[in-house]
């Protein structure tokens, strides 16, 4: 069920272990959330271009966790410290470059959700 998106910055593109990430999060994530490690879905979304601030030099990565509504606020909050840990771990430095990693923990309508496996 977790719905996870991923937009990164195309300068951070080797620097950043996409699919290390992703396992990672989707082990710590689960027995947080009680959710199956099979049910999480993550994709990622090169940005080739933005401006962040005053246009200096600045990447970004942001991370989207969509959860089924209904969890408490401090659970989300526990998933968001968790998931920009994992996100900081996998992504190494690069020179000249400063990035802004952020991450939002947002409700999926519970009654609206569907999913269907063939």
């Amino acid at each position: 069920m977790p719905q996870i998106t991923v937009e990164y910055s195309a300068e951070v593109s080797e620097a950043f272990d996409r699919r290390a990430f992703a396992l990672a999060l989707h082990q710590a994530v689960s027995p947080l959330v009680g959710s199956d490690v099979a049910a999480f879905k993550t994709r990622f979304r090169q940005i080739e271009e933005c401006v962040i601030g005053d246009g200096s030099p600045t990447a970004m990565i942001h991370v989207r966790i969509g959860l089924l509504s209904g969890r408490p606020a401090e659970l989300k909050q526990e998933v968001g410290r968790v998931g920009i840990g994992i996100a900081r771990d996998h992504l190494k430095p690069v020179d000249g470059l400063t990035t802004q990693l952020t991450l939002e923990v947002y409700d999926m309508d519970r009654e609206q959700y569907q999913k269907l496996v063939l």
